[in-house]
C-alpha cells in the first residue's frame, strides 16, 4: 500500500510538474512578443533620428525633423502594440479571414469580396494628394520595420495570437490604410439592413403600422410611403429568416448596432474659460483591444494629439494647440437597395433603362483552412455590386428572376477620405478644417471644431443625388432598371449642412437629426438618436456658461429621458392601485417594483436596481406589443424603440391598437399590456437574479463587455483576453452603453464610447482623453487594461503637448536611428 501511494505521488508530482513546465514554456512564447519601450534601433527608411517617448499610460509621443519620419514611427509604434489587431482589420477587409477561421467565417469573406473594398482601396492609392502618398509610404515602412523585426528578432511571432493561427505576414502596403478607413465605413453603416427591414415589415403591416413600429424623427410617422409590394412585385410575403447569425469577427453589426457617437462645443459667450471647449466620445463596439490607440505626433505644422486607429496614418479625432476637432456619425441617408431584372434567356445579363446590359463579373478564389477552397463569382451592374440572398435578409425581399444589388458612396475607386482627413489634423482653425474636408467622400460624419475663438459643425462625406421622382425616395428597395431611382450624382459640398459660430453659442449632436430639407436634398430618414439629445439640450441650457468639468459631467451623465418621460405613460393605472398581497407573491412584488420605479429619478446607475426593472419591463412591453402582429419577423426588432411606445400609450393616429392582441376575441387595453408586460418582466428577473428586487444591481447585468475577436470565445484563454466591468448608463442616456438585445444576456453593454475627450482651449494643455482598455493589444502587458478602469470610473489622462510632462514619468524612451 505504501509503496502504492509512493507511485501516486510521483504521478501527481510528475503531472504538476509537466502541467507547470508547459504553462512556464507558453508564457515564454507569449512573452517574447512584449516589445522593450527603450532603447536604441537601428532601421531603414527614416532621414534622422526619431524619438518615442512612452508616458505613463503607454501613450507615444513621437519627435522626428520630417513628417515622413513622425510617420514612420507612428508605423513603427502601432505595430509594436497592436500587429495582430491590424493584419485582422487587413484581413477583414480583404476577405481573407477563411484561410484562418475555416468555413464558420466563409460567408463574411464572401460578403468582403462582393463589395470588392480592397481593390478600390488599391485604385485610391494615387487619387490622394502627394503629401498624403508620402505619409502613407512612411507608415507602412515603418510597420514594415517592426515585422521585420519580428522576423530576425526573435520576438514571438509579433502577437501570441500568432503562435494560434501560424501564417507569414505580409508588408504592409497604403492601399492598406485607405482599405481599413473603407471597412470603417462598412461598420457604420445601416441604411441598407433599415431599407430591408422597412420592406419586410411593410409587407407584414399597413403604412399607418409600420409608421408606428418604424418611427420617423422626430416623433410624428410617415404613412405616405406605398407598401413594399407596390413597388416590387412577386414578392413572397412569408418568407423565413435568410440571414447569417452575427459573428464578431463580421464587420457587419445588426442595425441597432450601427455607428453612434456624441459631441458637443461651447462658443466664447457660452466657455466660462475666455476660450472654446469641445467635447467627443465616438461610440463603437467594445472589443478587447480597443479599436482606439491615443498618440501623440509633433509635425511640422505642429503637435497633434488625440485618438489613432492602429493601421490609418491620422490623428482621426484629437487636438492640435489651435484646434480640435471630433466626429459623430452623420445618419446621411448614401446607401440604396436594388431590384435587378436578371435576363430569362441569358442569366448574365440583367435589365437597365437602355435594355438588357451584361453583369460585370469575375471569380474570385477563397481559400479556406482545412477544406477546399471555394470559387465565387462576383458580379456587377451599374448600380452597383450584386450581393447574395443569404446577406442582410435580402432573400426575403427578392423576388424570383432578380438579384438584388446595392449603391454606396464608399465603393469609390477615387476615394480621397484620408488626404482629407490629413488636412484636418493639420489645420490651424475652422475655414481650414472645413476646405479640407470637402474631398472626404465615406463614411459620412458631423465634424465638429473648436479652434481658440470660434466652433462650427460641418457634415462631411458625398451626398448621393435622387431624383425627385424617386419611388421610394431611398427608404424601400426598388428597380434598378427604372432610371428615376438611379442616384445621378452627388450633390456639392457646399450644400451639407454647416453650422458655425451659432448666436446660441452652442453646439451639439448625438446621432439626432441635424435638419429637416425636402427629398431629395434631405439628409436622411433614418437617425440615430431622438433620446439623448433632449438629455443634452437640458444640460446645456441649465448653465450660462461651461467649463471643462461641467463638459465631462454631460459626457458621464446617466440620467434616462426616456425612462423619464415613458414611465408616467406606461405605469399611469398602475401606480398606487395594487390590493395587499402576500409576501412572494407575483401580486406583491408587482407592487415593490412599481414603489421603487415611482421613487426612481431616472438614474442608470449600476448600483441600483430600478434601471434593470425598467429596461426588462419595456423590452417585456415591446415584445407583447409586436409578436402577434409582426411573428417571426418581432425578433428583429430586438431593441426598444421609445418612439413607438410613446405613440402607443399617447395613441398617436390610433397607433393604442397594437395593444390589442389580434388574435384573441377579447380586445386588450394598453394597460391590461403594461401590467402583464410587468410580470413578465418580474418573472424573467427572478429566474436570472433572484426573487429580491430590491438587491438588483443593474451593473450585474450591464457589464461591459471588452471580449477578444479572435479568442474570446475559446475556454480559459477568454479568462485571460476579455475585460469585463459592471458600468453605468444605458441605451437612451448621454454615457451611452447599448445593450446586445439578445438572450441570454440582453443587457450587457456591447457598444460604447472607446474613446472620451474633452478639451478647453483657454488652457490646451489642460484637455483629457482616454480609452476603454489600454494601449497594448498583448494580454500579458500591464498595458493590455491599465485605462479601462479609469474608463469605467468615468476619469481620464492628461492630453499633454508639453514634452516635459511625457518625459517626466516616462515607462520608456525608444530612439528610431537611420541604418548606416
Amino acid at each position: 500500500m505504501a509503496q502504492l501511494f509512493r507511485w501516486l505521488l510521483r504521478i501527481a508530482t510528475g503531472v504538476v510538474v509537466i502541467v507547470v513546465g508547459a504553462l512556464g514554456l507558453i508564457y515564454y512564447f507569449a512573452s517574447r512578443s512584449l516589445p522593450d519601450y527603450t532603447g536604441t534601433y537601428e532601421v531603414a527608411g527614416i532621414s534622422a533620428p526619431v524619438e518615442i517617448v512612452r508616458d505613463n499610460a503607454d501613450v507615444p509621443h513621437i519627435f522626428g525633423q520630417t513628417d515622413e519620419d513622425v510617420f514612420y514611427a507612428l508605423g513603427y509604434a502601432h505595430a509594436q502594440d497592436r500587429l495582430w489587431q491590424m493584419t485582422m482589420l487587413r484581413r477583414t477587409v480583404q476577405g481573407r479571414l477563411s484561410e484562418l477561421f475555416g468555413s464558420r467565417t466563409l460567408k463574411i469573406d464572401s460578403l468582403l469580396r462582393r463589395f470588392d473594398l480592397y481593390n478600390l482601396a488599391v485604385s485610391s492609392v494615387e487619387a490622394q494628394d502627394a503629401r498624403t502618398r508620402a505619409m502613407l509610404n512612411a507608415y507602412s515602412a515603418g510597420v514594415n520595420a517592426w515585422i521585420d523585426e519580428v522576423n530576425s528578432g526573435a520576438r514571438g511571432r509579433g502577437a501570441p495570437e500568432m503562435w494560434v493561427f501560424s501564417q507569414a505576414i505580409a508588408p504592409w502596403q497604403p492601399a492598406d490604410s485607405i482599405a481599413i478607413l473603407k471597412l470603417m465605413a462598412l461598420q457604420l453603416s445601416g441604411h441598407l439592413q433599415a431599407e430591408v427591414l422597412r420592406a419586410r415589415t411593410s409587407l407584414a403591416l399597413s403604412p399607418e403600422r409600420v409608421a408606428d413600429i418604424l418611427p420617423d424623427a422626430p416623433g410624428t410617422g410617415t404613412a405616405a410611403l406605398p407598401r413594399y409590394a407596390e413597388l416590387v412585385e412577386d414578392v413572397p410575403l412569408f418568407l423565413a429568416d435568410s440571414h447569417m447569425p452575427f459573428d464578431p469577427l463580421s464587420p457587419v453589426k445588426p442595425l441597432p448596432l450601427a455607428g453612434a457617437s456624441n459631441a458637443w462645443a461651447a462658443g466664447v459667450s457660452r466657455s466660462a474659460t475666455g476660450s472654446t471647449l469641445l467635447a467627443n466620445d465616438p461610440h463603437l463596439g467594445l472589443t478587447a483591444p480597443s479599436i482606439w490607440y491615443l498618440a501623440r505626433l509633433e509635425l511640422s505644422t505642429g503637435g497633434v494629439i488625440g485618438g489613432t486607429i492602429p493601421g490609418l496614418p491620422l490623428v482621426l479625432i484629437g487636438r492640435s494647440a489651435d484646434l480640435g476637432w471630433g466626429l459623430t456619425s452623420s445618419y446621411l441617408d448614401d446607401q440604396d437597395v436594388y431590384i435587378e431584372e436578371v435576363n430569362p434567356q441569358n442569366p448574365d445579363e440583367y435589365r437597365t433603362p437602355d435594355g438588357w446590359a451584361p453583369f460585370r463579373s469575375r471569380d474570385s478564389i477563397i481559400a479556406v483552412a482545412g477544406a477546399p477552397a471555394v470559387t465565387i463569382k462576383l458580379q456587377w451592374t451599374e448600380n452597383g455590386p450584386v450581393l447574395p440572398p443569404d446577406q442582410y435578409d435580402l432573400g426575403a425581399i427578392r423576388p424570383a428572376g432578380h438579384v438584388t444589388s446595392v449603391a454606396w458612396t464608399a465603393l469609390s475607386d477615387h476615394d480621397t477620405s484620408l488626404s482629407a482627413g490629413v488636412g484636418i489634423m493639420r489645420a490651424h482653425n475652422i475655414d481650414q478644417a472645413i476646405a479640407a474636408a470637402k474631398d472626404f467622400i465615406a463614411p459620412s460624419q458631423n465634424l465638429m471644431l473648436a479652434d481658440r475663438n470660434q466652433v462650427a459643425m460641418k457634415t462631411i462625406g458625398a451626398f448621393p443625388r435622387r431624383s425627385l421622382g424617386h419611388q421610394s425616395q431611398g427608404r424601400l428597395p426598388t428597380y434598378g432598371y427604372l432610371a428615376q431611382n438611379r442616384w445621378i450624382g452627388t450633390l456639392p459640398y457646399a450644400t451639407n449642412p454647416e453650422f458655425i459660430d451659432p448666436e446660441g453659442g452652442l453646439l451639439g449632436n448625438t446621432n439626432n437629426k441635424v435638419l429637416d430639407r425636402p427629398f431629395p436634398e434631405h439628409m436622411s430618414f433614418e437617425w440615430g438618436d431622438t433620446q439623448r439629445i433632449n438629455r443634452w439640450r437640458l444640460l446645456m441650457q441649465s448653465r450660462e456658461v461651461h467649463t471643462r468639468e461641467s463638459f465631462i459631467e454631460a459626457q458621464l451623465d446617466t440620467v434616462s429621458f426616456t425612462a423619464r418621460s415613458l414611465l408616467p405613460l406606461i405605469g399611469a393605472d398602475l401606480w398606487f392601485t395594487g390590493e395587499a398581497a402576500p409576501a412572494g407573491t407575483l401580486e406583491a412584488e408587482r407592487q415593490t417594483a412599481l414603489q421603487l420605479l415611482a421613487d426612481w429619478n431616472g438614474e442608470m446607475n449600476e448600483h441600483l436596481p430600478e434601471p434593470l426593472i425598467y429596461a426588462a419591463w419595456l423590452r417585456a412591453l415591446q415584445v407583447r406589443l409586436i409578436s402577434d402582429d409582426l411573428g417571426p419577423l418581432a425578433e428583429d426588432y430586438t431593441h426598444v424603440e421609445p418612439l413607438f411606445i410613446e405613440r402607443v400609450f399617447r395613441n398617436t393616429e390610433g397607433a393604442a391598437v397594437w395593444c390589442d392582441v389580434a388574435q384573441s376575441a377579447r380586445i386588450e387595453t394598453c394597460t391590461e399590456m403594461a401590467r402583464a408586460a410587468l410580470d413578465d418582466a418580474i418573472v424573467w428577473i427572478n429566474d436570472t437574479y433572484g426573487q429580491d428586487l430590491q438587491s438588483l444591481r443593474w451593473g450585474d447585468a450591464h457589464q461591459a463587455t471588452h471580449d477578444h475577436p479572435t479568442l474570446g470565445e475559446v475556454p480559459i484563454l477568454n479568462w485571460f483576453v476579455n475585460i469585463r466591468q459592471s458600468t453605468s448608463g444605458g441605451d437612451n442616456t448621454l454615457l451611452r452603453g447599448r445593450t446586445s438585445g439578445e438572450e441570454p444576456n440582453p443587457f450587457q453593454n456591447v457598444h460604447a464610447a472607446g474613446y472620451r475627450g474633452v478639451y478647453d482651449f483657454a488652457d490646451p494643455d489642460s484637455s483629457v482623453f482616454i480609452i476603454s482598455t489600454g494601449q497594448s493589444g498583448h494580454p500579458l502587458s500591464r498595458h493590455y487594461d491599465d485605462l479601462g478602469e479609469l474608463w469605467r470610473r468615468g476619469e481620464y489622462i492628461p492630453m499633454s503637448l508639453d514634452p516635459a510632462l511625457a518625459r517626466a514619468a516616462a515607462v520608456g524612451i525608444m530612439e528610431l536611428v537611420p541604418r548606416p
